[in-house]
């Protein structure tokens, strides 16, 4: 199956692509597409990887669902165009990036600079209809992102699996922790930041192990 992705992820991805569940995914996003409100833009589906190369991934990010508000999702996990209002969860990222670091909280919430310094921020499904939190889950593409969170901890060595929630670090359980940096807390949501996500410091831990193993870290 031909699906318009980046080339280095479409190489490393191509036997996923022609295995049943993916066509049957495909067909079902094609007709959500058709026929409902669906986020984001069909064409930024894969952007978490057009503005991340395999060859450049040094930090994952996991995320659960895109955003379902109109104008929100554009792809990223936790990230939201130029000029959308901050959601809570991001809100707190940047709170917690500017305790840990000092970098200020920025104006945009768009986090293609992260991506483009090599940080994958990816959601476990890649599509939601709008309004409707999580009803794309289990259609296929957990087991599609799965595979890829495989291909990143089998292939790379000192790659940072930042895992935020009970669901994120159910995902990345499998991580080999001697090959890798797996940092973990409780969820950014209001829900739960107080509760160990504010004060977890993973973002100046994540640079300190890249520096460590001789990689650029990253300007969060």
């Amino acid at each position: 199956m031909d699906v318009r992705i980046e080339e280095s992820w479409k190489i490393l991805l191509h036997e996923e692509f022609d295995k049943p569940y993916f066509q049957n995914l495909s067909e079902f996003v094609r007709s959500e597409y058709r026929t409902q409100t669906v986020y984001p833009p069909g064409r930024l589906i894969f952007n978490a990887f057009d503005q991340c190369p395999f060859d450049r991934v040094k930090v994952v990010i996991i995320g659960q669902d895109p955003y379902h508000g109109p104008g929100q999702a554009h792809g990223l996990c936790f990230s939201v165009n130029d000029g959308v209002e901050f959601p809570p969860s991001l809100r707190n990222i940047f709170k917690e990036v500017q305790q840990d670091t000092g970098a200020p909280i920025p104006k945009s919430g768009n986090l293609e600079r992260w991506a483009r310094q090599g940080v994958l921020l990816l959601n476990a499904t890649l599509t939601v209809r709008a309004h409707q939190a999580g009803s794309h889950q289990r259609k296929g593409w957990e087991q599609f992102t799965d595979a890829v969170i495989h291909k990143v901890a089998d292939l790379k060595e000192h790659v940072v699996f930042i895992l935020w929630g009970s669901y994120a670090i159910s995902k990345g359980a499998f991580v080999d922790q001697q090959k890798h940096l797996v940092l973990t807390s409780v969820h950014p949501s209001p829900l739960s930041a107080a509760r160990g996500f504010f004060g977890n410091h993973h973002f100046s831990k994540a640079n300190q192990y890249l520096a460590q193993h001789g990689k650029e870290p990253i300007v969060w």
